[in-house]
């Protein structure tokens, strides 16, 4: 049995917030808008936001009103602002202004009901603002109640008056943008100036929606539609298994529906940089989401994959159908780490699956070709050896040294490989070395990798799955998938997932592989694990520097069950004693 040598472990870790909530806007306070305005007393009671698809605009009328603008002298310099009101009290007078200055905000003329405010260039810029944002298509606002505020510090009368806005508001710009109206309801404090006729709007950010302040702004937001539970084939819930890879897959897929399920549209509070204020979501549209959605694991699959990872910590299993891709389960025992999909270490000796496929293509050897397995072989001053001192003599049938897992009797074909030839035997004909979408939204990944201008003794490295070689349990139980049927099937994980093809094998190559596969079970390094007699499979010892122990491969395939899988269990030791038997574990209770 040979030990790989040389390569890095290298592995990683594969948004959307709680349901957004309904629940009023947070109060937030205001301070005086201005040494010249009066004070100003909270208003009566909370406003929540209110959202809903109105049946038709909301009309504002100014009658029966005569107005005047009054003319403010400050600093030599002459500015347009304030309200003369006609009322015969101080409600009527603040229902007036407030009507006006809703009447020159619906209908586009920001500066006009700026001037209305005490603060006009905060107010343009706030107006501005919220047309921005919103991506304002069409406002409807009418003035309902005025009350009044009573005040220690002035005589002068204010108003606190309560008015109802209807927005059609949309996602951006765009004319097919999707859109909706929101309608809520607000509240401003209008008050007359002392020693004058003149009445203004108290400026303040939440004079134009709840909870407004000066650092935050309302956007409209398109929202993706989620899916509320995610299950097995059985209608199980993925997170029942308690396995952070499914749990992880369960919670992608909730952010972001792959298949079905319409957008909603939600108005939201935001700070400067665009970040959403806690608790200030409502919707105007609702997401049409999806109840369920059933992916490919399946129940009987996921409790054995469970079962057998159980054995050692750090290991990882995922179990394939051959015929059509479908991953059955995905099991992990290593903490938070999912290095079924994740893990990007060397495949070891598994990868001599591809090696022998890309020689027995070539023409450079069949299964029956003698090839020797020498202690020992350089490339550019490099020497490599096999595990124990193994060697094989001139004579042996490369089956034999297949089985046996004998490193140099792949190492010395590296000039047969070059060009490419490796690592375009791996993506032409097993589907790697590209992305795969296999159904979690926005995940698409590669999860092998084998360089295209390798050579020499980096080469030779790969030709027994060492050097910067790269891969998951994912990949590889494909690998032995494609073998089984002998046309690769990407796998996926949500049933109608678009997949990639890859060309079949030939028919010689493919029964050639299965072959040397079988060897591995019938007299090689797999022998002691005890297959049964429909079993098919490689092992994978590949040492990886500063870890004390090699991480251990195993990758099966067997036809009777229509079921391939890859295990992988890291810093543990040979392939045939650590992995292997988790295999036997998962077949014998699949």
């Amino acid at each position: 049995m040979a030990s790989d040598s040389g390569g890095s472990n290298r592995s990683s870790g594969p948004w959307y917030a709680s349901d957004p909530s309904t629940a009023p806007f947070p109060s937030v306070g205001h301070a005086p808008s201005g040494a010249a305005a009066p004070h100003r007393h909270a208003r009566p009671g909370r406003l929540r936001g209110v959202f809903a698809i109105a049946a038709g605009a909301f009309a504002v009328i100014l009658a029966g009103i005569a107005a005047a603008i009054v003319t403010v002298v400050s600093g030599g310099n002459t500015s347009t602002t304030g309200f003369v009101p006609t009322g015969t009290s101080p409600d009527q007078d603040a229902e007036q202004i407030t009507t006006a200055f809703l009447q020159a905000w619906q209908a586009g003329d920001v500066a006009q009901a700026a001037r209305y405010t005490d603060h006009p260039s905060a107010a343009r810029a706030a107006l501005a603002t919220y047309q921005k944002y919103l991506h304002l298509r069409k406002l409807s606002a009418t003035a309902q109640s005025a009350s009044a505020v009573p005040s220690a510090t002035s005589s002068a009368p204010r108003e606190s008056v309560t008015y109802a806005a209807s927005a059609r508001v949309a996602a951006s710009d765009s004319a097919g943008a999707l859109s909706g109206t929101w309608t809520y309801k607000a509240a401003l404090v209008a008050y007359r100036q002392r020693n004058s006729q003149a009445w203004y709007i108290a400026w303040a950010p939440d004079d134009l929606a709840p909870n407004l302040t000066a650092s935050t702004h309302l956007a409209a937001v398109e929202v993706a539609p989620q899916i509320v539970s995610v299950t097995d084939t059985s209608g199980n819930d993925l997170t029942s298994y308690r396995d952070p890879g499914l749990v992880t897959i369960a919670q992608r897929l909730q952010q972001k529906a792959p298949l079905g399920g319409k957008p909603g549209l939600y108005v939201e509070i935001q700070t400067a940089r665009g970040q959403l204020v806690a608790n200030t979501q409502a919707v105007v549209i609702a997401p049409k989401n999806i109840a369920n959605l059933s992916t490919t694991i399946s129940a009987s699959a996921e409790a054995a994959a469970r079962s057998a990872v159980a054995a050692h910590k750090n290991s990882a299993m995922i179990a394939i159908q051959p015929s059509t891709g479908k991953i059955l389960a995905i099991a992990n025992n290593a903490g938070f780490n999912d290095y079924a999909l994740t893990a990007q270490v060397a495949p070891g000796s598994t990868m001599k699956v591809i090696t022998s496929a890309a020689l027995i293509n070539s023409g450079a050897l069949s299964a029956s070709s003698s090839v020797a397995c020498p202690l020992t072989y350089t490339v550019q001053g490099i020497t490599y050896h096999n595990d124990n001192n193994e060697t094989l003599p001139a004579s042996t049938p490369f089956v034999t040294d297949f089985a046996q897992s004998c490193n140099n009797a792949f190492s010395q074909w590296y000039q047969r490989l070059s060009g490419g030839l490796l690592a375009r035997t791996a993506k032409e004909y097993f589907g790697l070395n590209q992305n795969w979408d296999i159904g979690i939204a926005g995940a698409s990944a590669s999860y092998f990798n084998a360089p295209a201008g390798s050579s020499g003794s980096e080469l030779a490295q790969e030709a027994f799955g060492e050097g910067s070689l790269s891969a998951s349990p994912i990949a590889m139980a494909s690998v032995a998938a494609t073998v089984d049927t002998g046309t690769f099937r990407q796998p996926i994980l949500v049933p109608g997932t678009s997949q990639v093809t890859a060309k079949p094998l030939s028919a010689s190559t493919d029964s050639q592989l299965k072959q040397l596969m079988r060897a591995v079970v019938t007299s090689g390094t797999a022998a002691s694990v005890g297959f049964g007699p429909n079993v098919y499979a490689k092992t994978g010892t590949a040492d990886i520097q500063r870890q004390e122990a090699p991480n251990s491969w195993l990758i099966a395939f067997d036809p009777s069950k229509d079921v391939a899988v890859g295990c992988l269990v890291v810093n543990a030791g040979y392939g045939a004693q650590f992995a292997g038997p988790e295999v036997k574990s998962f077949l014998d209770r699949f």
